[in-house]
């Protein structure tokens, strides 16, 4: 009996053209750190805000989920920082966005297709296509793809590089396969990440400090320097909600997909396979060293590599995970509309 088709995303495919031998670790061995990026937790908070959002659009039940999500953040300053900041963005994008110029078809949609032969038109054996997409929405009798994205900077550089979305692009192809719904193009709903820090204040000691230096500079041998204190919760959201008005911090753009484009995907993603099916069948996922500090930090197996795969660095600092967790729908709270 053959064995069934093996499940494949984006984000193994991504990773592979990336590293191989990153790629072998998450995707054939099931590794995954046990420290999350903060910036993929993040995200994941915002896009299940946007989901609460476009099905409810009560920001009290918003606010709600984010109270939940964050509990911790008494005493978490890492929580704490991303309750502010997601609340001040889905504050800021409900005042943005009171009335939406397209119609909700599906939030959280998954989908899984076969992966075609361009030359033979042949479905694979060995792997399947499966994603979700954010929404698809309708503007008038044309369905777009909605995709979410957070960025520190939105800017002329970022929004030239949508363009190069192969996710999306080849998810679009698929949705259309799997759901026979046309797609047009491409939302890219871009949500911008503020900077700002609370302000945390000065201990005693730092006050003392700073007040000695003045004292030492003034001519009077005197100052009227106070104690800096920390900004209160209320305080820090004041400013946010200031940065939130200012249009720059939200953005949509809209790209149409060509059929050509997606013709090119299909043939690239073929390749893929034959190159990942070439690499286990020969037990050969070279690392590419050029990508281990890609995102001006470490890649999340530069710890394997370094120390040449030591099994104690892989019990402490990693964990067996299941594949394609990107795959795991959030619960909706109102019924999927019909297409």
């Amino acid at each position: 009996m053959s064995a069934l088709p093996m499940t494949s995303t984006y984000s193994m495919w991504s990773l592979f053209r990336n590293c191989r031998k990153a790629c072998e670790y998450r995707y054939v061995v099931g590794l995954a750190s046990r420290d999350k990026d903060p910036n993929l937790s993040f995200g994941s908070l915002i896009h299940e805000c946007l989901q609460l959002w476009h099905e409810t659009r009560d920001p009290d039940a918003v606010i709600a989920l984010l109270d939940r999500a964050c509990a911790g953040r008494v005493s978490d300053d890492n929580a704490r920082r991303d309750w502010h900041l997601a609340r001040a963005i889905m504050t800021g994008y409900a005042t943005r966005y009171p009335h939406e110029e397209f119609e909700i078809v599906a939030l959280e949609k998954t989908f899984e297709g076969a992966i075609i032969n361009p030359a033979t038109g042949a479905a694979s054996r060995s792997f399947l296509l499966a994603g979700k997409v954010d929404g698809i929405v309708r503007i008038g009798g044309d369905h777009y793809i909605l995709e979410h994205k957070t960025a520190a900077i939105i800017d002329a550089d970022y929004l030239e590089r949508l363009w190069t979305d192969f996710q999306i692009a080849i998810y679009s192809h698929y949705v259309e396969q799997a759901l026979g719904i046309p797609i047009t193009g491409v939302i890219y709903n871009v949500l911008g990440k503020a900077r700002l820090q609370q302000g945390k204040g000065e201990t005693e000691e730092e006050y003392l400090a700073r007040r000695a230096e003045l004292i030492a500079k003034s001519k009077t041998g005197k100052t009227t320097a106070k104690r800096r204190l920390a900004e209160s919760d209320e305080e820090f959201q004041a400013r946010l909600v200031e940065k939130y008005a200012e249009p720059e911090m939200f953005h949509r753009e809209m790209l149409y997909l060509s059929r050509d484009r997606f013709d090119t995907l299909r043939a690239e993603l073929w390749e893929l396979t034959q190159a990942f099916l070439d690499a286990r069948r020969r037990g050969v996922f070279y690392q590419n060293t050029s990508f281990c500090f890609n995102y001006h930090r470490p890649c999340a197996y530069f710890p394997i590599c370094r120390s040449s795969g030591n099994p104690n660095v892989i019990d402490n600092f990693y964990q067996r995970v299941a594949p394609n967790e990107e795959l795991r729908v959030l619960p909706a709270t109102t019924t999927e509309p019909a297409f």
